[in-house]
């Protein structure tokens, strides 16, 4: 009966996610102006507010800059390196989400000058501004780790679903073989902040849940490195974690940060506080340090005192507004703010900053405030997840309280993740979620 019982919920919450994706709401009188807004970066969050603001504002000159052609739709690699979607489902062209009368500036950003109120392009085009969005996504340093590079993910026993879509695939080839062979698993987080930190945790469990399906967990010895003491940043979450972990013999370690590979030996060595310790392994999942783009570290915009080493955007933490620039805005992965690193994040941060700026070319102030509101549907098995909902204060905010309990895992979960997440996501694109 629980069963049906959460179809029907289940039903219920969709049909309203339909609606609510397919209305676009009521119109406001457009807003009159010649603001010149440059948006970096043409992701879900820059995607997002330029459709935004182009329902809002009439005469602005609006210019998107991003070098791309394909758009990727980030939430779905964990199920691409699980074998549970192609690549393709990923990817769109980057012009199919854009509206028209903005100008799109297909290059990447090569230098940012606050000052000046410009942006040059690798190019040489140089664009001023009156109002600048820094949404450019992070980078994915893989030099960090000595040893490894992204021609051999899918081959010896190496995955990095971070990577992309081909990457995300050919991580597939490499722990289905681990799934089927046994060994010992290495599944890793770097120590710097990181898109979705939910991310490495899904892999764990999808790999074990799907090696125990095919009736061989007592081939194989699944250990998961975390960077400090903790599973997770939120600690109800992290206990909850360690409780599951537990249940399924999947051995944490703590405070092990990868810092090299040696694929011929299949040989990782981690900085730990003790010292470097090294682990064979038979399969590994590496994620490598992020950081902001070259651009945004070297344009003086990103925090002097704290993420020295990663250069995320100095903004308030409620507003997304500059500190020092206030017409500047960050959006989504390169925001330096202590949570937000997901699509679910940038749903809520964009409608902020676009009150905020429209604001400013009123020449009023916005009551608009990003409480910090970050969601992982936390995969735990294949059929099964957590919808994890919460706060820069850490607190549990659960959208559908009494239908979707946060910290259980539910099939209505999995199914947010693996069905609704994506047609709430393509809204959010559109502006209308």
């Amino acid at each position: 009966m629980i069963k049906h019982a959460n179809r029907r919920q289940f039903f219920a919450i969709a049909a309203a996610a339909a609606v609510a994706t397919q209305v676009t709401p009521a119109e406001a009188a457009k807003i009159s102006t010649k603001a010149r807004i440059v948006i970096i970066g043409a992701g879900a969050a820059g995607t997002a507010l330029v459709n935004r603001l182009m329902n809002r504002l009439e005469g602005a000159e609006i210019t998107v800059i991003d070098p791309s052609p394909v758009h990727l739709y980030q939430p779905g690699l964990s199920l691409v390196a699980a074998g549970l979607k192609p690549a393709s489902y990923t990817t769109s062209a980057t012009t199919d989400w854009l509206p028209k009368g903005i100008t799109l500036i297909q290059e990447a950003a090569a230098e940012i000058d606050p000052q000046a109120k410009s942006v040059t392009t690798e190019g040489g085009q140089k664009i001023a501004y009156d109002f600048l969005v820094v949404a450019p996504g992070l980078v994915l340093d893989h030099d960090a780790i000595e040893g490894f590079s992204l021609d051999l993910v899918g081959k010896d026993g190496i995955g990095a679903l971070y990577a992309g879509p081909e990457y995300a695939s050919k991580t597939w080839q490499a722990a289905q073989q681990f799934t089927e062979a046994g060994g010992v698993g290495l599944f890793t987080r770097p120590s710097t902040e990181m898109k979705c930190a939910g991310a490495p945790l899904k892999h764990t469990f999808l790999i074990d849940d799907i090696a125990r399906r095919a009736g061989n967990a007592g081939k194989m010895d699944v250990i998961y490195a975390s960077n400090n003491d903790s599973l997770f940043g939120v600690p109800i979450v992290s206990e909850k974690v360690r409780m599951l972990f537990g249940d399924r013999d999947i051995t944490p370690i703590y405070s092990h940060v990868l810092k090299s590979i040696e694929p011929g030996k299949r040989l990782a060595t981690f900085d730990t506080p003790d010292g470097p310790s090294e682990m064979s392994y038979d399969y590994i999942h590496v994620i490598p340090p992020q950081r902001a783009p070259e651009v945004v570290r070297q344009s003086g915009l990103s925090w002097a005192d704290k993420w020295t080493d990663q250069g995320w955007v100095e903004v308030d933490m409620q507003t997304l507004q500059h500190l020092r620039f206030p017409e500047v805005f960050a959006l989504g992965d390169v925001a330096g703010v202590p949570k937000g690193k997901t699509a679910a994040s940038v749903k809520w941060q964009v409608p902020v900053v676009e009150d905020h700026l429209i604001a400013a070319i009123e020449g009023r102030a916005s009551d608009q405030v990003y409480n910090g509101y970050t969601s992982c549907p936390l995969i735990t098995r294949v059929g099964r997840a957590m919808l994890v909902e919460f706060d820069y204060n850490d607190n549990l905010t659960p959208s559908f309280p009494g239908v979707i309990a946060p910290l259980e895992e539910l099939w209505i979960s999995w199914l947010m993740k693996e069905v609704a997440l994506k047609a709430t996501y393509n809204a959010m694109l559109r502006g209308r979620a």
